[in-house]
């Protein structure tokens, strides 16, 4: 049998991580994802058992929720991406859908979306170069979707120097180098 071995969204064995100037982008790679949609006319249930089975509040709009070992943003009307560590979550899709149960639909993510995070002091002054996402105003915890550099993806303000940008798998090589560009016009 042929060993297969997993590669990253940029195509590589291990996360890339670059430091440019007072900036890290690092390539998320070890968050199980899932997408939870609540049917139709379930969307109070489908919040009151995601925080009765998992401890969880599903986020409004614009924002996400942490209660480890899940986070969760908003993704779209009565629709929420929840995350785990995927060395202790492998299985999220089943999981969430086995604690859910009827009222939502669960779809795999993992494989579908890329992932960097971006540190530093001038965080902020990368992304308005990149997006027109308001990331001055944004509140740690806000998430908005955004076009970033030609690539719809979700931007989301994990505290004051640190925005996580995810985008489709597709997009990653895309994603990474107008990252990487921006950041060396700022350094």
């Amino acid at each position: 049998m042929d060993k297969l071995t997993a590669l990253t969204p940029l195509g590589a064995r291990s996360a890339r991580v670059d430091n440019i100037g007072a900036l890290e982008i690092r390539e998320v790679v070890d968050q199980a994802m899932v997408s939870v949609a609540a049917r139709l006319g379930q969307v109070d249930l489908t919040k009151e058992t995601t925080t009765a089975k998992l401890g969880l509040v599903l986020p409004d709009v614009g924002q996400s929720t942490v209660a480890p070992p899940f986070a969760a943003f908003w993704m779209g009307p009565d629709q929420w991406m929840v995350s785990a560590a995927h060395n202790a979550h492998e299985l999220l899709a089943a999981e969430v859908k086995s604690a859910l149960g009827s009222v939502v639909s669960v779809v795999e993510q993992t494989d579908g979306w890329c992932r960097f995070d971006v540190s530093g002091e001038t965080v902020c002054d990368l992304f308005e170069r990149l997006c027109n996402a308001p990331v001055r105003q944004m509140a740690p915890g806000a998430v908005t979707r955004s076009s970033v550099e030609h690539v719809g993806a979700f931007v989301w303000r994990l505290n004051a120097e640190n925005i996580a940008v995810i985008a489709p798998r597709s997009s990653a090589k895309s994603l990474h180098h107008a990252l990487i560009a921006a950041t060396t016009s700022i350094a």
